[in-house]
């Protein structure tokens, strides 16, 4: 690849952010303006009423952005120590709106948007000094789960652009820059702490001490704080499989898939089909190759993020894999370590056909 091409990992960013206005802006129109439309509010939490509408998860979000005090919020969140836990977006747009509350949920837009051009920024620079082309990075930038994050007001994509700048900040040994984005990483979205775990886990393998010990202080026992004042304020910690009806983790791989067929036959079948592509056959892919280079003692971050991402994918609860738009979310974590991993290791047939997973675009415009 020519230096040329290999230093144009801005490209990727502008169409990423041009794509992502885009989307945007069709949105708006199609709900004639009304940008709290995104946020998907139900009457059962907005107005307590049990019998009322659902809505969606950002909602929550929203809610803790009106009013952050804790006992204030806890009647509006399903289950309020596991929604709180996710506190940097609706306190951003907190911050940024002063408090104004028509200004809310355009801030709770912007950011998820700002974080998903972040995150491909530095995936770009990442896969460029890997010597790869930069464009490969619109995979990350494109991906489903993603869009439908900043469609609904959700902090996957502010929580995977800080993985992402933490990744880079790490392959420079910028050590205290990767506490700071990778604690950020864990207040927009806890299941980030797989990416931190591979993070800390590299450096005390490398005898990496001073990195280790920074992150350990910078990054982990602030949030091993911030989840003993969730026990504290709520009567339990932040960390578990879901909200209100979710399910536990399985044991058995893939069983959280498997028990779609207890309910409905064609339902499993078609998510098996649609969700094989980018769940199944990849995980179980990347959990053999990235296994494969950790006994051969490869144990670096890229490996090791796909290696626990993959196992996340192995055994995510029955109530994420029921879920078409759960599942895409969750896979944003996955496509970035998956990206990274192949991107690293040159796997050149799979380079020219991850451009698919954009196909599942399609779920955005039902």
């Amino acid at each position: 690849m020519t230096d040329k091409i290999r230093n144009r990992w801005w490209s990727p960013v502008l169409v990423t952010l041009c794509l992502c206005l885009g989307f945007v802006a069709l949105t708006l129109v199609k709900v004639e303006g009304d940008i709290l439309k995104f946020i998907v509010i139900g009457t059962r939490f907005s107005e307590g009423d049990p019998q009322g509408s659902e809505g969606y998860d950002g909602q929550f979000g929203y809610y803790i952005a009106l009013d952050p005090n804790p006992q204030s919020v806890r009647p509006h969140l399903d289950v309020p120590a596991y929604r709180y836990q996710r506190i940097l977006l609706p306190i951003l747009a907190r911050i940024f709106s002063f408090g104004n509350q028509k200004l809310i949920p355009y801030w709770l837009v912007f950011f998820p948007l700002l974080g998903q051009v972040l995150g491909v920024a530095y995936v770009a620079k990442i896969i460029s000094e890997l010597g790869q082309n930069p464009f490969i990075a619109l995979v990350y930038g494109l991906n489903a789960g993603s869009l439908l994050a900043i469609r609904v007001a959700l902090p996957e994509p502010l929580a995977y652009g800080c993985v992402a700048v933490a990744i880079y900040a790490y392959l420079k040994k910028k050590y205290w820059l990767v506490a700071i984005w990778i604690l950020m990483a864990f207040l927009a979205k806890e299941v980030t702490v797989v990416f931190g775990g591979a993070i800390l886990f590299s450096l005390l393998i490398q005898r990496e001490w001073k990195g280790s010990g920074i992150l350990a202080v910078g990054s982990f026992l602030p949030f091993c704080i911030w989840q003993i004042w969730l026990w504290w304020t709520f009567g339990k910690m932040g960390i578990g499989s879901g909200g209100a009806n979710s399910t536990g983790f399985e044991w058995i791989p893939f069983m959280g898939l498997l028990r779609i067929a207890n309910y409905n036959w064609i339902y499993f079948l078609a998510m098996l089909v649609v969700f094989a592509p980018l769940v199944v056959i990849p995980s179980v892919w990347g959990a053999w190759v990235s296994l494969r280079e950790l006994l051969r003692s490869k144990w670096d971050i890229i490996t090791l993020s796909l290696f626990l991402n993959s196992l996340v994918m192995f055994f995510l609860p029955f109530s994420t894999y029921r879920e078409t738009g759960g599942i895409l979310r969750l896979s944003v974590g996955f496509v970035l370590a998956f990206l990274l991993f192949v991107a690293k290791g040159n796997y050149s047939r799979l380079l020219r056909y991850l451009p698919l997973w954009v196909v599942y675009n399609v779920f955005l415009f039902r």
